[in-house]
């Protein structure tokens, strides 16, 4: 997980709110094993929600630090065919959602036990086939189109400005299509939206288009800290970046910007799960109902430095706030379930058309 941002305000207990009262009372007592993505992110949790979450609801939180990418999915499921849960909730990345919804890994949730969750949009909202709720959305962050100021005075519009000959051995970008989404970012430029990706030959037209970048790349990116830093530099002046950090980097004075181009930024996000193994049902939907709530989102975006997964007219953010970590322009989607079905021919041709 990337580095996330410093605190930025203290706030008191959070109230009760709306949380499902029959469910509390089924709940109390009870203690839950939550899983986080490590690091920054569950010292965040668990200094500034889960006390607050215990406080309204009498559940006591066991924090548990899950490695990242997909080690965690393989963990659970191993944990789940002896019947042990190493964590009742866990904060899941799309992909390794997605195939564990395919093994049928994740509890059927009682959506009646968590009216918080209709302030979640339907793409925050996660179902089985037969359409029985199994997550919802837990956070989200922005992956947006990022400017050295001393080289561009002006931010570009666009994330056009990629292929733009005039920025010939300029640009840093993320080096998977997993986590680059430049597929749906090029879609979105040339061909209308992500429908395209649907077939083998549409990947291949759009992955054709993005490698007209490549005389402009100079960094295929893994290592955040090292694209950061030659950005913040001008060594490497313009690229693909998380929205919130660079807002972090321009606020300690480095001439760093990050735009929403006209065509959207990026949303990702992980999602709230439930392992089928867990004896911690009810809490475990108190716990994600809490999380739900338009306070505890706005909370969030404070001290995690994530965007809210509410829409923002629910929210108590200052404009500048809000600005820190979101945008009000309709987001590019990643497409997920491309990641999942066809991941090893995506990653091969990618490597053949676009990185190699």
């Amino acid at each position: 997980m990337m580095k996330r941002r410093d605190f930025l305000a203290s706030t008191g207990v959070a109230a009760l709110g709306t949380l499902a009262a029959p469910s509390i009372l089924l709940a109390q007592g009870q203690s839950l094993k939550v899983g986080t993505y490590g690091g920054y992110f569950e010292e965040s949790f668990k200094t500034h929600i889960y006390p607050d979450f215990t406080a309204a609801t009498g559940i006591e939180v066991d924090s548990i630090a899950e490695p990242t990418g997909e080690a965690w999915l393989v963990q659970l499921q191993q944990a789940a065919r002896a019947g042990q849960a190493p964590a009742d909730v866990s904060m899941m990345a799309q992909v390794a959602r997605i195939r564990g919804e395919r093994v049928g890994l994740w509890a059927e949730l009682d959506q009646s036990a968590m009216p918080n969750v209709k302030n979640l949009p339907d793409h925050f909202l996660h179902g089985y086939e037969d359409g029985g709720l199994y997550g919802t959305g837990a956070v989200a962050w922005y992956i947006s189109l990022v400017t050295n100021t001393d080289v561009y005075p002006e931010p570009p519009e666009s994330w056009t400005a990629f292929w733009d000959p005039s920025n010939e051995n300029r640009l840093g970008l993320l080096a998977l299509a997993s986590n680059s989404f430049l597929l749906e970012i090029t879609a979105h430029c040339y061909f209308g939206g992500t429908d395209i990706l649907a077939t083998e030959d549409g990947v291949l037209e759009v992955m054709h288009k993005l490698a007209e970048v490549k005389p402009n790349v100079r960094l295929w990116y893994r290592d955040e800290g090292q694209f950061q830093q030659a950005l913040e530099t001008g060594e490497i002046p313009m690229g693909q970046y998380y929205h919130d950090v660079t807002g972090l980097a321009a606020a300690d004075g480095k001439p760093v910007r990050s735009t929403f181009p006209k065509e959207g930024a990026v949303l990702d996000s992980g999602s709230w799960v439930v392992s089928k193994a867990s004896n911690a049902l009810e809490a475990s939907q108190v716990f994600i109902d809490y999380m739900s709530q338009p306070e505890i989102q706005s909370k969030l975006s404070r001290f995690v430095g994530t965007a809210p997964t509410i829409p923002r007219d629910m929210t108590d953010l200052t404009d500048e706030e809000f600005a820190a970590v979101s945008s009000e322009l309709p987001p590019i989607l990643p497409r997920y379930d491309l990641y999942v079905e066809k991941a090893d021919w995506v990653n091969q041709k990618w490597s053949e058309l676009v990185t190699g």
